[in-house]
């Protein structure tokens, strides 16, 4: 037992995410803008790193494109820190877009209450990681995100492995080279923030770069769906008061109406941004907007130019 724990730790101590940071040796005594100084400085390598894999990004954008297209599912899955940010760029996936809840979905290491608190023990278990990716069944049409700042960690390998089994596109989101999970992923998408402002604590940088990611590969793949219009969300669902009314503002923008009348384009589309605007912008009413939409799968731009050639 006590090898096994010396070898951890010198398998750990290779890597960059656990080296100690020398711009914040002394933090403890520093004082509170000095502080924070340090981590700001720190924290601006963060886009630099992420910069520097935007080709891998790309192509696993398209990928996730390509599979909800074919009616697919974004699966992603993270213990820890990594799971509680995959379970945030799910969980903002239907209001910003209005897709089905299952079309984004997270696995995380200890389940729902690993959101509010650590669950750490269950990141070390491989059979766990394959038996809560096999209740997804997992299949062609699919692609699986694992995200882990190490790279190692056993639980999302293993759901990893067990996805990539069953025929499912598999991408790696980890912040150390040549790692474990990268190895078992398709498509390795490495952000190299290096060490943390506190040794060890990748909630900070590394956690930032995962955000980062996870918001452009959702984001970028649901932009080449067209559910984005130039660059407004335009199938977001006014659910509230305040969606209601930037609805409107997204109508006016997009359509370069009045408030009145996008209000009223938006009441007689049922409240739906999408079919107003077709409504709007190809001068139909609302049911050939809608075929229009069918018919190009929700992407907007395509259904306008559809629905003015009728």
């Amino acid at each position: 037992m006590k090898r096994r724990s010396s070898t951890t730790r010198e398998n750990l101590s290779r890597l960059t995410t656990e080296q100690t940071n020398l711009a914040s040796t002394d933090l403890d005594l520093k004082s509170a803008l000095e502080v924070v100084r340090v981590i700001n400085h720190e924290d601006a390598k963060v886009v630099d790193a992420v910069r520097g894999a935007l080709p891998q990004i790309a192509r696993g954008v398209e990928l996730i494109a390509n599979a909800l297209q074919r009616g697919g599912r974004l699966i992603y899955v993270g213990a820890g820190t990594s799971g509680r940010i995959a379970a945030l760029d799910a969980a903002e996936c239907p209001p910003t877009f209005d897709v089905d809840p299952r079309t984004v979905q997270f696995i995380i290491a200890g389940g729902p209450a690993a959101l509010a608190a650590a669950v750490e023990a269950n990141e070390d278990s491989r059979d766990l990681g394959k038996r809560e990716m096999a209740k997804r069944k997992p299949g062609r049409n699919d692609v699986v995100v694992g995200i882990a700042a190490s790279g190692r960690t056993p639980f999302t390998i293993a759901a990893i492995e067990y996805a990539r089994s069953k025929g499912a596109q598999t991408i790696s989101v980890t912040c150390n080279r040549n790692t474990p999970l990268q190895k078992a992923a398709q498509l390795g998408i490495v952000t190299e923030v290096g060490p943390e402002v506190i040794s060890g604590s990748t909630r900070m940088k590394a956690g930032t770069a995962q955000k980062m990611v996870l918001n452009m590969l959702s984001s970028g793949a649901m932009t080449r769906l067209g559910y984005v219009y130039g660059n407004l969300m335009v199938h977001v669902t006014p659910r509230n008061s305040k969606l209601a009314a930037r609805s409107v503002s997204i109508l006016q923008q997009a359509a370069d109406v009045g408030t009145e009348i996008a209000a009223q384009a938006l009441r007689v589309a049922g409240n739906s941004v999408p079919v107003a605007l077709v409504m709007l912008q190809a001068e139909v009413d609302r049911r050939e907007a809608e075929r229009a939409l069918k018919a190009a799968g929700g992407h907007v731009r395509r259904a306008i130019a559809a629905a003015r050639s009728l």
